[in-house]
């Protein structure tokens, strides 16, 4: 089978991960008989140092026209530390989920046993910690008004929420929760705020089409509590915007390290997939970055063309590396190897894995020898 996918490396570690990931594609498209068409576009720092703007109208079109878009990272410190920059980054992203209507962002959050020592939790916390969140993605206090006084001591953002923007997203969440242990947790303000208020209400209604699914709410304050607490208690969590972005980044220490989590973002359109890690701007250009997070983005895109046993082997090697010890300087500081190396190592037990065996940790493989 053939697709297009739109490829945008964007900032910092950005292209080293997505390299790799492109190289376990390309793995994939080989043992599995499809063929994988990328055509790249700018987005971010990198968009503006080249044409002046974050998300060029080329891009824009790229996206559209493919059947899925891989992203790597966004973001450089030259706007980070300016507060008045007018041009940034970020605006590309916003701007770009806008544009193709993804009002929904899937994070799953699940631990690996080989890695619960890197936690700062006890490992019988992290025990079945098999979670995902759905974070409402183009609304909230992200997109609403902005203003600063005029003698710049007052600023304000507005959060608003329309009940549509709320079905459709908690609507995705139900039905992914039927799928798995039936139960859906509603994160929210309602307490103090009248945009949660709203949300807690359009949910209750839905809950009723849903008659199989097991609902709870929870403030946001008492989630992020729970979340370090009783990780594994959770199986859907929906959110808003704002609070998807808090909260799962600090469900991302679970798994021992920030680099491990990818993301898909969803709508009407199509479809992008990114490691939720960052630009990492620090570690731009020196080979060490953990690509984990990008390839298993990767892994999602797979599954969104219902590619179900190509995603699973794309799991499976990422395991399989984990498990032996082949691992990127965030986890292991000592003992690790480089982004290339790990992409290569899961290239190759990709290519070489039927799924009927496993290997060992003592081989010989194209471009690397494991001892």
């Amino acid at each position: 089978m053939e697709k297009k996918i739109a490829i945008i490396m964007g900032d910092g570690i950005g292209p080293e991960v997505t390299e790799q990931s492109i190289k376990v594609l390309n793995a994939i498209g080989r043992r599995f008989g499809h063929q994988f068409h990328y055509t790249y576009g700018l987005m971010g720092a990198d968009a503006i140092d080249k044409t002046g703007n974050p998300l060029p109208d080329e891009t824009i079109v790229t996206c559209l026209e493919s059947d899925a878009i891989l992203f790597g990272a966004i973001g450089h410190p030259k706007y980070d530390n300016d507060p008045t920059a007018k041009v940034r980054p970020e605006q590309g992203l916003l701007k770009l989920r806008k544009e193709l209507q993804l009002f929904a962002n899937i994070r799953p959050v699940s631990t690996y046993p080989s890695l619960q020592h890197l936690s700062p939790l006890k490992t019988k916390q992290l025990k079945d910690v098999d979670f995902v969140i759905f974070r409402e993605l183009t609304g909230g206090i992200y997109f609403g008004k902005k203003e600063l006084s005029e003698d710049k001591t007052q600023a304000s953002d507005l959060c608003v929420y329309s009940k549509h923007e709320i079905e459709r997203v908690s609507h995705l969440a139900f039905q992914y929760a039927q799928k798995r242990k039936k139960k859906l947790t509603l994160v929210d303000k309602a307490n103090v705020l009248e945009t949660s208020r709203l949300w807690r209400k359009v949910v209750q209604e839905i809950a009723l089409q849903y008659p199989d699914i097991t609902v709870d709410y929870m403030f946001v304050d008492n989630a992020s509590m729970q979340i370090i607490l009783y990780p594994a208690q959770f199986d859907v969590v929906l959110t808003e915007n704002m609070f998807g972005d808090i909260i799962s980044d600090e469900a991302s220490v679970l798994t021992g390290s920030l680099g491990l989590l990818p993301s898909a973002s969803v709508g009407n359109k199509t479809a992008l997939f990114e490691p939720i890690h960052g630009s990492y701007p620090q570690a731009a250009g020196k080979n060490i970055a953990n690509p984990l997070g990008s390839i298993l983005s990767s892994a999602m895109l797979l599954d969104h063309f219902q590619f179900t046993a190509e995603a699973a082997a794309v799991r499976a090697a990422v395991e399989w590396t984990l498990a032996n010890g082949f691992v990127s300087k965030d986890i292991d500081a000592i003992n690790n190897y480089s982004t290339t190396a790990i992409g290569d190592l899961i290239t190759d037990h990709i290519e070489r894995n039927t799924g009927s065996e496993s290997h060992g940790t003592n081989e010989s493989f194209n471009k690397s020898t494991i001892i």
